[in-house]
């Protein structure tokens, strides 16, 4: 498996400042991506325990709110055993910060049951659709995409959606 990219300081990729992770590989090539550069599965850089160590190390920041994982998939199925191991080791260390994951699996559809979930309080799901782009939009590209909190989701049983403007 293979990342992308890291960014530091990370605001527009959920709420407050972030530290930001993108995967390496994507099936879904969706017309107008944002981030084409990020598709090819043999492109990027190798993801190891050091790359986790290093996130949760950058995370130590007092000014730091949270960990996005995007892509890239980080749900592919050769990147998600990773995204995982990831997902587990920040909350695991960071309980009150939040997770924020982008994906084009959906989550009522592909990812259920998946060990990620557990993890994840938020997930925007759903492939960017192009014809649907809407730049005053938060968290999202397309109106078709959602943005789920996954606590609220698995136990109430239903997608609870939050707010994306």
């Amino acid at each position: 498996m293979k990342y992308n990219k890291i960014r530091k300081m990370d605001i527009s990729d959920g709420p407050g400042v972030r530290i930001s992770i993108f995967m390496q590989g994507c099936t879904f090539n969706c017309k107008g991506c944002f981030n084409p550069e990020t598709h090819n599965f043999n492109e990027g850089k190798e993801f190891t325990y050091q790359t986790i160590n290093k996130i949760l190390e950058l995370c130590e920041d007092e000014n730091i709110k949270g960990l996005s994982i995007l892509g890239g998939e980080p749900m592919h199925p050769i990147n998600i055993e990773g995204s995982t191991r990831l997902a587990k080791a920040f909350k695991e260390k960071f309980p009150e910060k939040n997770l924020w994951v982008w994906t084009g699996f959906l989550f009522d559809k592909d990812l259920k049951g998946k060990e990620i979930l557990k993890y994840i309080d938020v997930l925007v799901d759903g492939q960017f659709v192009e014809e649907l782009k809407d730049p005053r939009l938060k968290y999202s590209g397309s109106s078709n995409q959602r943005v789920i909190d996954v606590k609220r989701s698995l136990k109430e049983n239903k997608i609870v959606e939050l707010p994306n403007r």
